[in-house]
């Protein structure tokens, strides 16, 4: 993993449990695959399995070369794209993700962008710092408020799965867009499967969790930016080239759409962006994901496969190949 990741990533209860499950020194860590120091030359000559994390360096089959014994990776963050490589699956590694449980407060950010995206918060607090006076509550319009306000959800990811799930306690209308998942499989969920366009038109919040993908990019376009209703939010916990940033402007400045953004294109934005100052939007430096004391989650889901490894137990979280094309 990087440097300074693992110093974050592990309590020293964490460490304790890690060298209970295996044999390894914690204070040795892998920054450079491609020249090696010989203390990690020596490790990964023996090596059955990898903890890795934001930062890895990458499994090509030069570094497979050095760990003839390698069975294993067991990755204590989301996506395996940039480290795992075609290498690895030839070799017939199993490979795990703790990507579940960074989802846990993807999803909790995303919930509360939601509901105080619906009561206008955003709006109010601006209001009242430079009114400095009650408010006429009873004068809001009917559009404040979460009470059967409609809320798409872009991509049943793990994420969206998840936002979905915590939407549930509420009594508001969850719409779901996804090209994998059936109308049988929103409906278990707790979400009506609809299309794109006319979730975007019918939706008071658009919330994006779909895949980084080719397909992907700018999936959440000018012409569907258009059909969102006067008002709406845009909420992007995903990644920044779903959403064409150029078209967004306009609606934003204009002050007909809000949007909470927790990751752009360029990310940051460049200097002078609007995003900044616009008073309709949230705009946040990437934190929704794990951070602070919720890397330890991480840890905990990933010492839980390793654990799951050492006993000849099939990965919890394992991940597929053949699904790497429709995930980040």
């Amino acid at each position: 993993m990087g440097p300074g990741v693992a110093e974050r990533l592990f309590t020293a209860e964490q460490l304790a449990r890690l060298t209970s499950l295996a044999r390894c020194d914690p204070r040795l860590v892998a920054h450079d695959l491609t020249h090696p120091s010989p203390a990690v030359r020596s490790a990964l000559a023996t090596a059955d399995a990898l903890l890795t994390c934001w930062g890895a360096p990458v499994l090509d089959a030069c570094a497979l070369a050095a760990a003839p014994r390698l069975r294993a990776v067991v990755h204590a963050a989301g996506s395996v794209r940039h480290h795992v490589t075609a290498a690895c699956w030839e070799r017939g590694l199993t490979v795990s993700s703790a990507a579940s449980a960074n989802a846990v407060p993807v999803a909790e950010y995303t919930l509360a962008a939601v509901l105080l995206a619906n009561k206008r918060v955003l709006e109010s607090a601006r209001w009242y710092a430079a009114a400095r006076a009650p408010a006429d509550w009873l004068g809001a319009p009917d559009e404040r408020g979460n009470y059967r306000r409609t809320v798409g959800i872009v991509g049943a990811s793990r994420v969206g799965r998840r936002v979905i799930a915590l939407l549930r306690p509420f009594e508001l209308r969850v719409l779901l867009y996804d090209p994998y998942a059936t109308e049988a499989e929103a409906a278990a969920l707790g979400a009506v499967r609809t299309g794109l366009d006319e979730l975007c038109r019918t939706s008071d919040v658009v919330s994006v969790h779909a895949p980084e993908l080719p397909e992907t990019r700018r999936l959440i376009d000018g012409r569907r930016l258009a059909l969102m209703r006067d008002g709406a939010t845009l909420v992007n916990t995903a990644r920044g080239s779903l959403v064409d940033e150029s078209a967004l402007l306009p609606e934003l400045v204009s002050g007909r759409l809000y949007a909470v953004l927790d990751v752009t294109d360029p990310e940051p934005p460049v200097p002078g962006s609007p995003l900044y100052t616009l008073p309709n939007v949230l705009l946040t430096p990437h934190v929704a994901g794990s951070l602070g004391g919720e890397l330890h989650r991480l840890a905990d889901a990933a010492l839980d496969e390793l654990e799951r490894f050492a006993r000849g137990l099939p990965f919890a979280e394992g991940v597929r190949p053949d699904a790497l094309g429709r995930s980040a």
